[in-house]
């Protein structure tokens, strides 16, 4: 299901690329060897959780719907204006962001405040598309992932001798 899922994110225009740059940003300083393929593997690492896959499945196939105008009234014009007070488009990325933990949450906030990346290009809306889901999917997974790294480091830093090594270094 995750190449399905890549595919599905693909057609709406993200990358996992995409979503491994807005991870970057969010750990970089944390995180000083940072690469942007640890970043990339923790974006997969999101992608291959089945309760990412359901948000994101879900999230997408609302978004295609209110795009082609197939949602019942009231829920379509909420939806396709991206309503500010209606809130479950937040509330299905959460379930995303919780994957590993509460720390997501205030990635996902921030994300969700300033838009970083391929956030802000899908927030826009451009070309016609509704992407009141995608831009907090995105969101969440970028959150989740950086909650995953913030983890690994965490586990690192405990097991790592200064004296040996350097805090940040990962161990295979």
């Amino acid at each position: 299901m995750r190449d399905e899922i890549v595919r599905a994110l693909n057609e709406r225009g993200v990358t996992v690329d995409d979503v491994a740059e807005i991870v970057y940003a969010l750990q970089k300083e944390y995180l000083p060897t940072l690469t942007h393929e640890m970043c990339r593997e923790s974006v997969e690492a999101v992608l291959r959780k089945r309760e990412a896959q359901h948000a994101i499945l879900t999230g997408l196939a609302l978004d295609q719907l209110a795009e082609a105008g197939k949602l019942p009234s009231p829920l379509q014009e909420i939806i396709a204006r991206d309503e500010p007070l209606y809130g479950v488009d937040e509330t299905l990325a959460l379930a995303i962001t919780n994957i590993y933990g509460s720390v997501g949450l205030t990635s996902f906030g921030y994300l969700d405040k300033r838009k970083l990346g391929i956030i802000g290009r899908l927030n826009q809306h451009a070309g016609g598309r509704v992407n009141t889901f995608l831009d907090d999917l995105i969101s969440g997974i970028a959150a989740a992932a950086s909650a995953r790294l913030a983890h690994q480091l965490g586990q690192e830093s405990a097991l790592v001798d200064e004296d040996e090594r350097a805090v940040g270094e990962w161990a295979s």
